[in-house]
């Protein structure tokens, strides 16, 4: 006789080949993950050639930190603001959720994953006091089988350490998470059998985990990293270069001296004794005597190393990398003689910003998924679609204010647009916060209007207003 497993204390058949699936597939990516990380910090291993650099410079480590100069270029300009509705509705529940699960911060922090690992996942659940808990988790921890003709989730995994969670497990023993349509699921393995710890049963029908990813394509919606093959292949061979130069600099950083027709005694001290290379370099060989001929040796030194053919490589480098990062040249070190003007700096960002705009429309919509899932998780009930959500992001090009404030002003005076819309000040270039506090403004100087008026049409005389009405 066969006992069932009880479904709190055991994971089922399915949900067992439904985890080791995912398992497998989280610890195969994390290698390639791990080499993109490696780049992003600066510490990849270069490969050497081993011409050039002798055995005893192997070690020297050379460290060119272009990969993250340009992930972080890029995700500088991504700055999310607010959430609301766009029927101009109270957007308040929006605020209270954002800013309990601390969202525009995390928000920068999942985007700088994304644009370095490719991808970011973001998972919702049910938090404190009925507030929905939004979290933002790295692909070195979390991933998603995912359904490619209805482009949702079937199923997620996150592997932590144990003490992450308060379910009194060692640091070493490692949590799972697996997340499926109808139920969250958290187990640990001991002595070779997955132990199930809780069951969240939310019965969304759904997963609730998203994914942020970057660079996606049709036939690959995981997404890439903006630290391409290309971008690495550059950044080796600049670390090599830079390495080269360090290795002139040792060999060559003195330059090589020759003395012809000295006698033994110059390169022996007082005693006798044979000098050090170093001592007879800065000693007395500056002061030689002359020979029983009376003949004065020749001294003369070898053209010094030259870094200069070097360092023009390293530019050239510099400029194919803000090619492939889609960065101004200035960005990665690289000057000109005649400096840019502002026009040109902001013409030279143009595929900086437009790539940031690709990603605000991408992620803003990864954003607004995984808000209406919060509120589907707070409420029971998913919001009703009719109801657009919008994300609001600050502005990725670099104008400036006159331009900006000039480009409002105009619109406002040919009638496009109301003086007291907010889509002026947001044009302006003003925060959300600062836009709230000129609404706050704007309603307090129309309650001031308005009590001074009333306040005027009280002191007037009654049989001159009843006149007035006549007329």
């Amino acid at each position: 006789m066969t006992i069932p497993t009880l479904p709190l204390l055991g994971l089922s058949e399915p949900e067992q080949q439904v985890l080791m699936l995912l398992r497998t597939d989280l610890l195969a990516q994390r290698t390639k993950l791990g080499v993109l990380d490696a780049y992003f910090n600066g510490e990849q291993v270069i490969r050497d050639l081993g011409i050039s650099i002798p055995p005893q410079l192997r070690t020297l480590h050379t460290v060119i930190g272009w990969p993250r100069i340009g992930v972080e270029a890029l995700e500088q300009r991504l700055d999310l603001e607010a959430f609301r509705w766009a029927d101009g509705s109270d957007s308040s529940e929006l605020e209270e959720i954002a800013e309990a699960n601390d969202w525009f911060d995390e928000a920068s922090l999942a985007h700088l994953d994304a644009l370095t690992y490719g991808r970011e996942y973001v998972a919702a659940g049910s938090g404190e006091d009925d507030m929905p808990l939004v979290t933002f988790e790295s692909p070195l921890d979390m991933t998603l089988a995912w359904d490619a003709r209805l482009r949702i989730g079937t199923a997620a995994l996150r592997e932590c350490q144990g003490d992450q969670y308060d379910y009194g497990l060692a640091p070493e023993e490692r949590l799972i998470t697996l997340y499926l349509p109808d139920q969250t699921v958290y187990v640990v393995q001991a002595n070779g059998e997955w132990v199930v710890l809780d069951r969240d049963e939310h019965q969304l029908g759904m997963v609730p985990v998203l994914r942020m990813a970057n660079r996606q394509r049709t036939a690959d919606r995981v997404g890439k990293s903006e630290i391409t093959p290309e971008v690495m292949s550059i950044t080796d061979a600049a670390c090599r270069r830079l390495m080269g130069i360090e290795v002139a600099a040792e060999f060559f950083g003195a330059p090589q001296r020759y003395i012809l027709g000295a006698s033994e005694s110059a390169f022996q001290d007082a005693e006798g004794n044979a000098k050090s290379a170093w001592e007879t370099y800065i000693g007395r060989v500056l002061a030689l005597e002359r020979d029983e001929d009376g003949n004065v040796p020749t001294v003369g030194a070898f053209t010094a190393h030259d870094p200069s053919g070097q360092t023009k490589i390293i530019d050239l480098y510099a400029r194919i990398m803000a090619t492939q990062l889609g960065l101004p040249p200035h960005m990665l070190g690289y000057t000109s003689d005649n400096p840019a003007s502002a026009d040109a700096i902001r013409s030279s960002e143009a595929m900086l910003v437009k790539k940031a705009e690709r990603r605000i429309r991408r992620f803003g919509a990864t954003h607004r998924e995984a808000m209406r899932l919060a509120l589907w998780v707070r409420d029971g009930e998913p919001p009703e679609k009719s109801r657009r959500l919008e994300t609001v992001w600050r502005n990725p090009a670099t104008p400036t204010i006159a331009a900006q404030t000039d480009a409002a002003v105009k619109l406002s005076q040919a009638g496009i647009i109301p003086p007291d819309s907010d889509v002026l000040l947001e044009m302006a270039g003003l925060t959300e916060d600062q836009r709230q506090r000129v609404a706050a403004d704007r309603r307090r100087a129309q309650g001031r209007k308005l009590l001074a008026s009333l306040t005027t049409r009280g002191g007037e005389d009654p049989e001159a207003a009843d006149g007035d009405e006549d007329l």
